[in-house]
């Protein structure tokens, strides 16, 4: 039986609206009847997923829990309890934003409170209205230097773009680096270590779950180390190549189709 499901939200539990379909819901909701626990596993942090949590009617709530910053922090819901963390160095922080600065890449630094973003040119009007981000005017993160810091993100909708620039990065400071790419416009930089897998390990083991009763979804690069990890790994139907390929099952349906329903009702209900 499994008794642990981690599951990727942009693309994967979410649909283009960034919303939780009703099949989804009820889906997840008789998964928990049976004691399954259901854990939004996301390269976003706590506070940006509060809508969803609110969806899922566990926000707040005891013996829920999530994963964020792709392993960065996990979480128990209820008190918004940090279980564990593990931010990032600001001095890789600050040689990443240096590089990205000059190219054509909008650069987000990840507090547990905020998206602090240079250089927005895309998803601005979204940017503008969400309290979790803030613009900045010019090329400084000086004033993070004191901030605990969890992750730096270059984005760009042209994902080839995107791949080339790994060769950018200085040996040195890429060997201290997970690099990760997501939504097929992020390209994503964590501590060494720092993965969505590592953080199915330790949740798992918190909550006394063996790996082989556990399930991780997901449909992009960031979520190969949790399929890689868990007993079983799914891929939804619109994944890239690398997650299809990688998992041991792939829906039919898509993240606008219900996906996250299929998969809970063909393994768990």
């Amino acid at each position: 039986m499994y008794r642990l499901i981690t599951c990727d939200l942009d693309e994967t539990l979410l649909n283009s609206q960034r919303q939780v379909s009703e099949r989804n819901r009820q889906a997840i909701a008789a998964a928990k009847e049976k004691g399954v626990y259901f854990v939004p596993t996301t390269g976003r942090g706590y506070r940006s997923i509060e809508p969803t949590l609110t969806e899922l009617q566990a926000l707040n709530q005891k013996e829920h829990y999530m994963i964020g910053f792709n392993g960065g922090i996990i979480m128990e819901n209820y008190g918004a309890k940090l279980l564990d963390s593990t931010s990032m160095d600001f001095q890789m922080i600050q040689a990443l934003f240096e590089i990205g600065k000059d190219l054509n890449v909008a650069i987000h630094v990840n507090t547990f409170e905020m998206s602090y973003i240079y250089n927005a040119s895309e998803m601005l009007d979204f940017y503008n209205n969400s309290p979790q981000h803030h613009l900045l005017a010019a090329p400084d993160i000086s004033n993070l230097k004191n901030q605990t810091c969890y992750k730096i993100i270059f984005q760009n909708s042209d994902v080839t773009y995107l791949r080339s620039l790994e060769k950018l990065i200085p040996a040195d400071l890429k060997a201290q680096l997970d690099i990760s790419y997501s939504s097929n416009r992020y390209m994503e930089f964590n501590p060494l270590g720092v993965t969505k897998g590592a953080a199915l390990k330790k949740l798992a083991q918190h909550l006394d779950v063996p790996l082989d009763q556990t399930i991780a979804i997901g449909d992009n690069i960031n979520d190969l180390s949790m399929l890689e990890t868990a007993a079983l790994g799914v891929a939804v139907a619109n994944a890239v190549p690398e997650v299809k390929k990688l998992a041991t099952f792939t829906t039919t349906a898509d993240h606008n189709q219900s996906a996250i329903a299929e998969m809970i009702e063909k393994f768990i209900l």
